[in-house]
Parts: structure tokens; sequence; C-alpha cells
């Protein structure tokens, strides 16, 4: 395989149109991402039949300028990439058609990538000295997963959300609280000023899967919590609650990870999607690897939003194992990490 080999990504599983280029898997040439937060913001979360048809109107220049910015010529690309699951079907079939016509156009290959995956791929462009194995934690807002890297493409799931992903759960209670969305943000930044003490909200426990998530009940008893204090006329100090629910989060998700690793021996954690950018996640992490000598990956916080160049990152490792697809790949809404759903 030639050095220097170019991939053109393509992401629109949800409400971001994004397009990179992305040299041999770890160097990011541009990485465009067009939200679309400010337009759903006004119905309080993602409305799927307007992300489509924005991403119809954005695709195209995201690509383009995607390409100027890498200073690479379509002609220059080794290959095309695009997410074709989980997400939206409507907002994931507008890239996978896309991507479909300028792979034959092209006369290039064509890459299906899991946007799961791509998530974890994210750290490889960030820590180019990561390498399998190691152990990860994708926390999204419709992931929660954790789970052994055991080699580049190929993973084991240790344990995953039974109901609400630890995302969806911070924008349900950032709801309740009045706080608009998106509501990850909004809660990390109020929760500052509250006391994480204040309030004591259940950790779920599943008695026949110890490492598997479940944020439902924690959910509940924030909304039960605020309904109570409403009927008796109490006065909700937010700042409290917000900081008091995250730490349930970060309480469960951590001490999952912790028992990951010391069960398997992994001397390395990484952690990506959505909610990795929570700072009480990434702090509450750093210092509980740095007690146990193990090494501690997180990337950026605009690499943790949906973005194209981890699609880039992990179409790269996938072609070096000959994964490429047909014209008839299809978009595959509910996919799962490792392929099912």
């Amino acid at each position: 395989m030639k050095e220097d080999f170019k991939i053109l990504a393509i992401e629109s599983s949800c409400d971001e149109t994004a397009a990179a280029v992305v040299a041999d898997g770890r160097e990011v040439l541009s990485n465009v991402i067009n939200s679309q937060i400010d337009i759903h913001k006004t119905y309080g979360g993602v409305v799927p039949e307007i992300a489509s048809r924005k991403h119809i109107e954005n695709i195209d220049p995201v690509i383009r300028l995607a390409l100027d910015e890498s200073g690479v010529s379509l002609e220059d690309i080794d290959a095309i990439a695009v997410t074709y699951g989980p997400g939206l079907v409507g907002a994931l079939l507008v890239g996978v058609a896309h991507a479909k016509a300028l792979a034959f156009a092209c006369g290039k290959p064509l890459i299906a990538v899991n946007h799961i995956e791509g998530h974890i791929s994210a750290n490889y462009t960030e820590h180019k000295d990561l390498e399998p194995p190691f152990g990860v934690l994708v926390v999204s807002g419709g992931h929660t997963y954790i789970a052994k890297v055991n080699d580049y493409c190929e993973y084991e799931i240790v344990g995953r959300t039974r109901d609400d992903a630890a995302g969806e759960a911070f924008d349900k209670v950032a709801r309740a609280l009045g706080l608009g969305y998106p509501g990850g943000p909004k809660i990390d930044k109020l929760a500052r000023e509250g006391n994480p003490e204040a309030i004591v909200f259940p950790r779920a426990n599943i008695a026949d899967s110890p490492m598997d998530f479940s944020f439902s009940g924690l959910k509940s008893a924030v909304l039960n919590y605020l309904n109570s204090c409403e009927m008796q006329g109490m006065e909700i100090n937010k700042a409290d609650v917000a900081a008091s629910f995250q730490k349930a989060v970060v309480d469960a998700i951590t001490d999952r990870a912790m028992i990951m690793c010391e069960e398997s021996g992994i001397t390395k954690l990484a952690i990506a999607g959505g909610v990795a950018s929570n700072s009480l996640l990434r702090e509450t992490l750093e210092n509980e690897c740095g007690k146990r000598n193990i090494r501690y990956f997180s990337p950026s916080v605009i690499m943790c939003t949906d973005n194209a160049a981890m699609i880039g990152s992990a179409a790269y490792y996938k072609y070096l194992k000959g994964e490429t697809a047909g014209y008839d790949l299809n978009a595959v809404p509910g996919l799962g990490l490792t392929g099912k759903r």
C-alpha cells in the first residue's frame, strides 16, 4: 500500500454535515463541520426531516471546502469513506448516496464506516502513539459502551447501557431543568456552580450483568425530585441538581471502567463520543487512571463531537484489512459497535 494514502471522509449521521481529508489514518489535512444546532435548538432536539434536508443543502459545499482546505484535489484522493450507521436513516442516506456517487464517478474504492468505531478512532488522529490493545469508553447521546479494542477494527464489548444512553439522560434532565438543547454542555456548565453531594441520586447496579449501565432510573429519580419539590413548594437549586446528577453519571461510568482495567490487566484507556467532552468525566477518569498507572487518552473537545476526520481514520484501518463496500451499500440506522443491531 502506498504511503500518504488519502481518504475523503463523509459524516452525516445526525445533525452535523462533515467532510475531511485524512492521510494514513492519523494525519488530518482538513476537517470541516457544518452544525445544525442553532436550527434544532428551537425544537428542543433534532428533527430528523429537517436534518436530512439540511444535509442535502450542505453536503456538496462542505466536501468542496474540505478538499480546498486540505490542498488536495479529488483526483489525488485514494478512497472515499462514509458513515453508514448508526444514526438517523434519512441523514445517513444523504451521506451514503453522495459517497457512492463520488466513488463511482472517480473510480475510487468505497469504505463503509461504523459511526461508533469512528468515535473510537478519533483518538488515533490526536494520539499518534496509541495502538491496540486498549480499553475504551464510548459515551454519547445515542450510545454508552465499555469495550476492549483488541486490534484495529476488532472490538469486544464488556458492558453497554440497558436503556438510555448517558447523553440522552443529560438531554432529558437538562430539558426538565429548563436549560434547553443541547443538554450536555449546559449541565456541565451549571454543575460547576453546584454541590455534587447535595442530593443523593441512585447508581444502578444490574445483578445479572454488573458491567452494564442503566440511566433510566437515574433520570426518573431526578424528575421525581423536581416534581416533589414543586408539590411541596420547595425552592429548587438547579446547580445542585445538575452537579448531583452529573456526579451520579460519572461515578457509574468511572467505576465500571476501572473494574474492566483491573480485571483485564488493561494499561491504556481511551474515551470517545460527545459526552467524552464533559469536564468532570475527563478529570475523574484522568485522576483514577493516574492512581492505577493506566495511560489515559482523550480526544480534544472538537474531536468528541461528530466529525469526518474520525471516519477517515477508521476507514484507513478497514481498508488495510481489505474491507471495502459495494455500490449496494445502504444505511443501517440501528447498527451496533460489533455490527449487530
